[in-house]
């Protein structure tokens, strides 16, 4: 019998399954997706903020299932872009697209930008809910440059066009235990796990 806390996360992505395990596994807590569960509602991600997205997930999520849940939103914010894609980062080429045609999606619109003008930041919120209980809510953000072309095979999403300076590296370009050191992601989690820690 495993001595580990479970919690649901809100989501079918196996790439943010397994980096959110890999930060949970010190703190004794395991997380389970969504995919694990049959007939889980579809939550529409209709919040015009990655927060109001991360609660409506954990919350419809939390309540459905009567278990603790995280919802996660996050996505890149592109500073000559005035934000975007934001909260669409995930169809940003379409409802359906892929990693790949979201990313070159990008890379198209920021042909004509210089260098200098090429900042950008990942962010995430999460959202922690216990049944019946208040959302508790962390965020962070890993800043970095849109790259002018691919590199890198590990990670999803944006990572292959996002360019570290301190790093000299794209995101995808880092090991696993690399970019839990310093993603968006990461940076929410440890604030997430001292409130986990907390739920003993």
């Amino acid at each position: 019998m495993s001595s580990r806390k479970q919690v649901v996360l809100a989501t079918r992505n196996q790439g943010k399954v397994k980096e959110f395990n890999r930060l949970f596994a010190e703190a004794g807590w395991e997380g389970i997706s969504l995919a694990n569960f049959e007939n889980v509602p579809e939550v529409v991600e209709d919040g015009e903020t990655f927060e109001a997205n991360a609660i409506k997930k954990a919350v419809t999520i939390s309540t459905y299932l009567g278990m603790p849940a995280i919802g996660d939103d996050s996505g890149l914010e592109v500073d000559a872009l005035e934000g975007r894609p934001g909260v669409y980062s995930a169809r940003y080429a379409g409802e359906d697209a892929t990693d790949e045609e979201n990313w070159r999606k990008l890379l198209q619109e920021m042909e004509a930008v210089p260098d200098a003008d090429r900042t950008a930041r990942f962010r995430c919120t999460l959202a922690f809910v216990v049944p019946g209980g208040e959302p508790v809510i962390t965020s962070g953000a890993c800043e970095g440059m849109i790259a002018h072309e691919p590199a890198g095979t590990n990670g999803f999403g944006y990572d292959p066009v996002f360019y570290l300076p301190e790093q000299n590296k794209r995101m995808a370009q880092l090991a696993p235990e690399e970019k839990n050191q310093i993603s968006h992601r990461a940076r929410a989690m440890q604030k997430l796990l001292q409130v986990l820690r907390e739920q003993k």
